[in-house]
């Protein structure tokens, strides 16, 4: 492996490794559900231990919805490491950017699907 694809990897990790740690924190952003940063007690105050609506999207069973867009997320970061033409800063920024973008795509269309906001 070149040192060129280490660098992409080394960039990608960063990226998923920044989402990983604030991506409950974003929940909250997004939703006003209570989350937490992970040291925080994490979903220890979500709205979806309570009783009555409206329940967090992402933490609504099981987390389906969270794990996804997780998912999409790193996905896109992998994607951007590996795509050829983009130089160093603009993959970092792009990769780093995939975060709140497909991150706040994601819980848009996870709160449309629950009717969160309804």
């Amino acid at each position: 492996m070149s040192t060129h694809w280490l660098v992409r990897v080394a960039v990608v990790a960063l990226g998923a490794a920044l989402t990983h740690v604030f991506f409950v924190q974003f929940c909250d952003i997004l939703f006003g559900c209570g989350c937490r940063a992970l040291w925080a007690g994490a979903d220890v105050a979500c709205n979806v231990h309570n009783s009555q609506p409206p329940h967090c999207p992402w933490c609504l069973d099981g987390g389906v919805y969270g794990t996804g867009s997780f998912g999409a997320i790193i996905v896109v970061q992998i994607g951007l490491g590996a795509s050829p033409g983009i130089g160093l800063a603009a993959r970092a920024i792009a990769i780093l950017a995939a975060f709140p973008v497909i991150g706040a795509l994601a819980g848009l269309l996870a709160g449309l699907l629950t009717g969160y906001w309804g």
